[in-house]
């Protein structure tokens, strides 16, 4: 019998395709994995915990090197690629290549955000690497949501307000663990001034869903992370879909300038959390999801243990099960739909839309998504009723606004204030003024993406709606304020180089745009033409409202302060 000659190449990949007993990619080494085990202990292996384990391995050694990231992988059953490109997305996740040396134990994070650069971070930047050696990396970091606090460090998970090269020193030589700040309202102190009766009113009967709905909607209250969408309309959307619903809370606050919900949220953690078991209740949530920036260390602290709290004495029966997510340095996550890949274990990049959020959001659930202060102020509203919001405001505006301010002013911080107050209402009546020796210059209305408006435009209301003819946003009231002794194409630079920096690269407007961007801005001479088309491309093809609001600052610079080019 003639049998077929078989090629010696068929034969020897046959051969090959027998012998491989593991899949493709890094073989997994015995301890790396007994490692992971370990760190994850019984917890669930669901693809969506990925990162809250890709921060096991990253706080225990320090970095994930690439035998981690193999063997949590295989403890996982997904593929290696699927763990490589979220823990290389994510800023904060010091992924080790093979071959390559880990960094330092310790990591001084100084942030370079406006409010920083002005207070004088670069000094410390220029300065600490010597000082602290090579035991310790020393590393510029974007926003860190202190800007109150300016200059502002990290040391590890510490926070360092108005830092110097002694105080970094200082907490780098306590090695101390993540500081908590220990006084704010906690569970039972809550209880005792009348928390959580309002929820129990709503469970019980006493207060129906469609009063409350109703007074949320007549109090004119809005989105306060920036969007604006009114908080009553956008419950009765997600209520009208069919269940199971979902929410997630966005504690992301990534926005130069802005440091609002920290505030709120290290004073009186509770009231934000009746709020969000009211709003779960009027819709019908069965889950909720919390999403806090990494940078937020103490706040974690804080909720955890509230959160521990409230699951051992819930005030509603079927209290919706809690989680708390935790971010990994990416601005693009406190966009919603990045938010929500974020909280799926995934990349934090935005969705197309539609579908909306409010239809197809969560595990492809309808989700209720809302900003940490909308929901601070759900228990006010409905116990002091719908008319007590709309009564404050200014200039014919409604409603409170709580101003992160920062910058040249005296008393920088968050200042509760009418809608529609003007920027020079704001320094001379909560501020005290501005710091001696400064003259207001110019301002940020709305954080690093709401624009730069000069002191000539310092009785522009400030609120939604009343900024965008001149070319801003209100966003989440992130006001930076500039005295004579700044330059705003200097503020635009920083903005940019922030904007580029966090881009997710998902769309070439954004990724590339920002780039160039970035780029021209730093010559002697803007190209103007080529900034303005770069400018309308961003606006105009961006798939998210990053690469879309990205070229404000420069606009406004080459609108509004033509002498500095």
């Amino acid at each position: 019998m003639n049998y077929p000659v078989i090629p010696i190449a068929v034969l020897e990949v046959a051969s090959k395709q027998r012998k491989r007993q593991a899949p493709k990619g890094r073989r997994v080494d015995p301890t790396a994995l007994a490692d992971v085990q370990r760190l994850l202990g019984t917890e669930s292996r669901q693809a969506d915990l990925l990162i809250e384990h890709l921060h096991k391995i990253q706080d225990h050694f320090g970095h994930l090197s690439a035998g981690h990231l193999a063997a949590l992988a295989q403890e996982m059953r997904m593929a290696q690629t699927e763990v490589y490109e979220v823990a290389t997305f994510y800023h904060h996740f010091d992924v080790v290549k093979e071959g390559e040396d880990a960094p330092a134990a310790l990591t001084v994070r100084v942030c370079d955000g406006l409010s920083c650069e002005m207070a004088g971070a670069r000094d410390l930047l220029d300065r600490l690497p010597a000082l602290l050696g090579r035991e310790v990396r020393v590393i510029a970091a974007p926003c860190i949501g202190r800007c109150e606090q300016a200059p502002a460090a990290v040391v590890g998970q510490n926070p360092v307000p108005n830092a110097t090269c002694e105080a970094v020193m200082a907490t780098v030589a306590a090695k101390a663990s993540t500081h908590t700040p220990e006084s704010y309202t906690n569970f039972s102190d809550y209880q005792s001034k009348g928390g959580y009766a309002l929820l129990k009113q709503c469970v019980s009967g006493e207060r129906d869903v469609e009063s409350v709905l109703k007074t949320m909607e007549d109090s004119g209250l809005r989105g306060l992370g920036g969007a604006g969408f009114p908080s009553g309309r956008k419950w009765r959307i997600v209520r009208a879909e069919a269940g199971p619903r979902l929410m997630a809370i966005n504690i992301d606050e990534g926005e130069p300038g802005t440091f609002k919900d920290r505030v709120y949220l290290e004073r009186d953690p509770h009231r934000f959390l009746e709020g969000m078991l009211i709003a779960a209740w009027a819709v019908g949530i069965e889950k909720i999801y919390i999403y806090l920036r990494d940078e937020y260390h103490g706040c974690r602290a804080i909720l955890e243990t509230e959160l521990d709290k409230l699951r051992k004495a819930p005030p509603m029966a079927g209290m919706p099960d809690i989680e708390l997510r935790r971010g990994a340095g990416a601005y693009i996550c406190g966009e919603e739909s990045a938010m929500i890949e974020s909280i799926e274990g995934k990349r934090g990049m935005p969705r197309l839309r539609p579908p909306y959020v409010a239809q197809v959001g969560l595990f492809g659930r309808p989700t209720l998504e809302h900003n940490f202060e909308t929901l601070h102020w759900v228990r006010d509203i409905l116990e002091k009723g719908s008319d007590w919001f709309a009564s404050h405001g200014r200039h014919g505006r409604k409603g409170l606004r709580s101003f992160s301010v920062s910058g040249r002013v005296k008393n920088p911080g968050v200042k509760l204030a009418p809608a529609g107050i003007t920027i020079q209402e704001l320094i001379d009546e909560h501020c005290g003024g501005m710091l001696d020796g400064h003259k207001l210059y110019a301002y940020l209305p709305g954080g690093a993406s709401g624009g730069i408006l000069p002191v000539s435009l310092n009785n522009i209301p400030l609120d939604f709606d009343t900024l965008q003819p001149y070319g801003c946003f209100i966003g989440s009231a992130a006001v930076i304020v500039l005295s004579d002794k700044d330059t705003a194409s200097d503020a635009a630079r920083n903005m940019m180089r922030f904007f580029h920096h966090e881009s997710c690269g998902q769309c070439t407007p954004c990724r590339v745009g920002t780039a160039k961007a970035a780029h021209l801005m730093e010559q002697p001479k803007w190209d103007l033409p080529l900034l303005a088309d770069l400018s309308l491309v961003m606006r105009d093809a961006s798939i998210c409202g990053l690469g879309q609001a990205a070229p404000n600052p420069m606009d406004c610079v080459v609108k509004y302060f033509p002498q500095e080019l």
